[in-house]
């Protein structure tokens, strides 16, 4: 499957703005062959934290969109978008990272770990499993920014796992966290990992995108460029996963 990873500035809590600029990126995306395209974390809003303001409800505006580019496109959409789901948590919203099909098949995980050192746990309850979904023959584990400092959740995916997705809105002050930890986590796995992170200013941060598609031995095959918005494409090959367990057989030296 052809992957590309949206590297992409955010109107600040203005959904429809942001998705009026995003349409045409996703559209050279697809037709630049990809099957599926990846937004950033809370791609519409920015990483907010006014969740009264900016919460939609299962089906809104912005999952909407999504599944209207699916449709148009004959391609799956993925980011993620703060939700007020009655159906789950403490009637918090959760920040859920939305797969959604060309045929409106939708796959939802909502992000596990809050970002507590910027009190994004006041604002959003944390979800309460991992979750796997398989798009034409890949299987796909999909996760969301702070998630990515969390090893142990991605080690115990990691069998039934080819890629891993990673949306985010993660800081220039901590790019190399970023970095680095995206490579940590295809390496130690043996699969490949996708991050796509925003670029631009958002309440008084700056971003310095840095998405980049990695194989499953931790070498970069596709990046963007830093601080400027772009689309990242690569492919992404289940039979390559198979290919370097089956070479170097790591995983089942793996205890605990």
């Amino acid at each position: 499957m052809r992957i590309a990873a949206l590297q992409h500035d955010i109107t600040w809590e203005e959904p429809e703005a942001t998705c009026a600029h995003v349409a045409p990126m996703i559209a050279s995306a697809v037709a630049d062959g990809a099957g599926l395209v990846l937004l950033t974390e809370m791609f519409a809003t920015g990483f907010s934290l006014a969740a009264d303001r900016i919460a939609e409800p299962p089906g809104g505006p912005t999952e909407a969109f999504l599944a209207d580019r699916a449709a148009e496109h004959g391609a799956w959409m993925g980011g993620s978008i703060p939700t007020l789901d009655p159906a789950v948590g403490d009637g918090r919203p959760v920040n859920r990272f939305l797969l959604v099909g060309p045929d409106g098949t939708r796959h939802a995980y909502d992000k596990l770990h809050p970002f507590s050192f910027a009190d994004e746990h006041l604002a959003y309850a944390a979800g309460d499993r991992t979750v796997t979904v398989t798009i034409d023959g890949l299987r796909l584990s999909l996760f969301t920014c702070y998630d990515l400092r969390f090893a142990d959740a991605f080690w115990g995916l990691a069998h039934d796992t080819d890629a891993y997705l990673v949306v985010a809105n993660w800081p220039e002050a901590r790019r190399h966290h970023w970095r680095t930890l995206l490579r940590a986590r295809a390496i130690e796995n043996q699969a490949y990992v996708v991050g796509v992170n925003r670029v631009g200013e958002g309440n008084g941060l700056t971003y310095s995108g840095d998405s980049v598609v990695v194989d499953p031995l931790g070498e970069a095959i596709a990046e963007g460029v830093d601080h400027a918005e772009g689309v990242v494409v690569a492919d992404v090959d289940p039979a390559v996963v198979a290919d370097v367990r089956d070479r170097f057989r790591f995983l089942p030296d793996r205890r605990g």
